[in-house]
Formats: structure tokens, sequence, C-alpha cells
């Protein structure tokens, strides 16, 4: 007999809503990477499905490993603290860099440097 026969009805529902709002988010973002028009609009599509997709899926595993007492719940706390500092810094970098090169390419649709998003 598996762990998952042992859940609680209590416990089930909430794993089973965060495990299907974390696959919703996570396909979102993937749909946002295609669809949207440029560079700067698609960056942020999967940044932000993509990390509240993780972080549901990690929300549900954690409910999930300390109902069934299998384990510690460790692995999802250091995986939520990794997602949480490498996704943001991640999406500055390339934008930076993407901003940095359509500046040197002469872009008009590119904000000059010095202006930080002032009109």
């Amino acid at each position: 007999m598996s762990a998952t026969a042992d859940l609680p009805l209590w416990a089930a529902l909430p794993v089973a809503l965060l495990l299907l709002l974390g696959a919703g988010l996570t396909l979102a973002g993937s749909i946002g990477l295609i669809r949207l028009r440029d560079f700067y609009a698609r960056v942020h599509s999967p940044t932000l499905g993509t990390t509240m997709g993780v972080s549901s899926i990690l929300l549900g595993s954690i409910i999930y490993f300390s109902v069934t007492g299998s384990r510690l719940v460790l692995h999802e706390i250091l995986i939520a603290i990794f997602m949480g500092v490498t996704t943001p810094v991640t999406l500055m970098l390339l934008a930076r860099a993407a901003l940095y090169r359509d500046r040197r390419e002469g872009r008009d649709d590119v904000p000059p440097p010095g202006t930080h998003g002032a009109p």
C-alpha cells in the first residue's frame, strides 16, 4: 500500500488544487513565451508564470510529504529559495543584455541611457 492511499481528504484536495494551479500557471507562462511579440514582453511571461507555477507545485509537495511523514521537506524549501533568488537575477541580466544590444544597434524603440523609463 502506498502513502497516497493514506492521504486524508483534507490534505488531498489542497495538494491536487495546488498541482493543477501550478501546472496551469507554468503552461500559461510557456504559451506567453511563444505568443508575445518581442523579447521584452516575452521575458516576463515565463519568469512570472514559471515562478508562480513552480511555487504552487512546491507548496503542494510540501503539504503532501508533511502529511504523509515520509521525509523532511528540505528539498522543496531549497528549491523555492534557489528559484526565488535565481529567476529575478536571470531576468534582469537577460533584459540588460538585450537593452545594451538594442542600444548598440541604434534601435528607435528603446529608451536612451539615463532616462530610467521617464517619458
